[in-house]
């Protein structure tokens, strides 16, 4: 059975001579976005520059299965054991207000705690939390740091080019394909554009019913693999608030996920899909759907959610102050391919920016009591 996987080798990353160049330049942008929000973006807080807005922080466990075939039991889910953990769901958008405004891209960043082993970041490597921040679909639009220069420029700037209708709308996809005027015609943005036209027309869900997956491919101890995290079939099924219309009031995705957590606990299954072909299952190209007819999704573990009352200021003041990062992982999960490598620092600079200019104290929490712990 094993030989059908592709077993995970260094060489499976692109080499990008200019990858370290790039990375400042987004770096830069990004401290720069994150220090005018604080003005800017209505809320008097410096905003994270994607997920600025987020729909609760949830108490929850993971439970690592048993029994699992060998070539699944790798890394943190080699030995079944439960980890408490915490959810923070999200607007994948870098803006904050109406929800009608901010599309229905979201996600799903889980923080586990109690995880043995070093984390590859190397200002906190003995925290004991793991983390993934996975996004409400399979594909991604951005394949490289060069790309993101400007791609990030274009969701940053989104506001004002659809503010002035067909026009401003046509200008922002013709500058997305052309990299704004900086890409030859054969290096055009075709599949990055393709793949951000099919997220941007993701029917808005209640954050319970969405399937989350890790933006792009991540190792799995000996072996490649993406990571979905899904909805258990039962659970879904007995959600009463499904359909969500934005337009209907200002606040709509956090409202109906309060609800449904007061009257019923919930749970998704935490699945690991495989690479058995580097072709058409690539890790350098985020845009490519990995096909399930390849490799299934199999369930390493379970990820419950009790019943539990997140309204209140309080629970989204203490979501504001953590941190979630796909690189605060051990190494046999590290995310994998250009755009996964440029996550690392930027997420790390990014945060410490924010959580300077909100005189926010930047500590990894050890359990999920010292997150909800009355201050003082």
């Amino acid at each position: 059975m094993a030989a059908q996987f592709v077993r995970y080798t260094p060489d499976v990353e692109d080499d990008d001579p200019d990858f370290d160049r790039h990375v400042q330049t987004v770096i830069e942008k990004t401290e720069n976005y994150i220090t005018d929000s604080v003005e800017a973006g209505g809320t008097g807080q410096a905003l994270r520059d994607a997920h600025a807005k987020g729909y609760g922080l949830i108490r929850a466990e993971v439970e690592i299965l048993g029994g699992l075939p060998p070539e699944y039991a790798q890394g943190i889910y080699a030995t079944p054991r439960t980890h408490e953990a915490l959810i923070r769901f999200s607007n994948g958008s870098p803006h904050a207000g109406a929800d009608a405004r901010l599309g229905a891209a979201t996600g799903l960043a889980l923080k586990l705690f109690g995880v043995p082993g070093p984390t590859l970041l190397d200002d906190e490597p003995d925290t004991g939390t793991f983390d993934y921040a996975n996004i409400n679909g399979p594909v991604f639009f951005c394949n490289t740091v060069e790309h993101y220069l400007f791609i990030q420029e274009l969701f940053l700037d989104a506001p004002a080019y659809f503010s002035q209708g067909r026009p401003g709308a046509h200008r922002f996809f013709t500058e997305f394909v052309t990299g704004k005027g900086t890409l030859d015609r054969d290096d055009w943005a075709w599949d990055e554009f393709l793949a951000f036209l099919r997220l941007s027309r993701t029917k808005p869900l209640n954050v319970l019913l969405s399937s989350y997956w890790t933006m792009g491919a991540v190792r799995h101890g000996d072996y490649i693999a993406k990571v979905r995290i899904t909805p258990d079939p039962q659970c879904a099924a007995a959600v009463v608030r499904r359909d969500i219309d934005p337009a209907s009031a200002p606040e709509v995705f956090r409202p109906a996920l309060e609800a449904e957590l007061r009257e019923r606990p919930y749970a998704f299954d935490i699945q690991v899909q495989l690479c058995t072909d580097l072709a058409r299952m690539p890790v350098e190209d985020t845009t490519v759907e990995w096909p399930e007819r390849l490799s299934p999704p199999v369930t390493v573990a379970r990820l419950r959610l009790p019943r539990q009352d997140i309204s209140g200021p309080e629970n989204l003041d203490r979501m504001d102050s953590l941190s979630f990062t796909p690189w605060r992982v051990t190494a046999e999960h590290a995310p994998l391919g250009n755009i996964m490598r440029a996550r690392k620092e930027v997420y790390r600079q990014s945060s410490i920016q924010r959580h300077k200019l909100n005189r926010q104290p930047r500590t990894e929490p050890r359990s999920a009591d010292e997150v909800f712990a009355p201050p003082g």
